[in-house]
């Protein structure tokens, strides 16, 4: 019976790296598209108009109702009577019925850049996590592709260090 031959460390990180860049495709997807939407989120790009009836509670002073919409930069335009209007809305003192226009993204859209803006508290931290541990992995592991004296490892290495500085540029622009 032959035994099997021992891998070298370069071929399980050639392994490894194929097989965890395959699984890694669809969650890069995702996280670029996310990540161009993010880019655009100071604008309407995607973003469809609604209106937004809500029932707060009567006789809130300002910058409850603000807190209580999740509205930034919340700022009262003029009260008139029991109306309260404020940027694309208004707030009735009397009945606490607020009507106002927003703005946001499809819901998808929504629901992936939740995962790029993921926090420690978020129930997809987990999952965000392992991305960017992949995402470490598949840098690191594509060193051992090529063996260190070919000219294809000399070239992964330029352009390595290329990318460093383009990442250390951008930092400092």
């Amino acid at each position: 019976m032959e035994g099997k031959r021992k891998k070298s460390v370069q071929q399980l990180m050639r392994s490894l790296h194929r097989d965890i860049g395959y699984l890694m495709i669809g969650m890069t997807l995702i996280y670029a598209i996310s990540g161009i939407v993010l880019v655009y989120r100071d604008t309407e790009f995607l973003k469809s108009e609604k209106t937004v009836t809500r029932q707060l509670e009567p006789n809130l002073a300002p910058e409850q109702i603000g807190m209580m919409l999740h509205l930034r930069f919340f700022k009262v335009e003029k009260t008139e009577g029991d109306l309260v209007y404020f940027g694309n809305g208004t707030y009735n003192k009397a009945t606490g019925e607020t009507i106002y226009q927003s703005v946001s993204l499809p819901e998808f859209l929504n629901k992936i850049n939740g995962l790029h803006k993921a926090s420690s508290q978020s129930k997809t931290h987990w999952f965000t996590t392992v991305f960017g541990l992949l995402m470490l992995f598949l840098a690191l592991s594509s060193l051992w592709m090529f063996k260190a004296r070919s000219k294809h490892f000399k070239r992964g290495m330029v352009f390595s260090v290329l990318g460093l500085a383009l990442a250390v540029v951008m930092l400092i622009l």
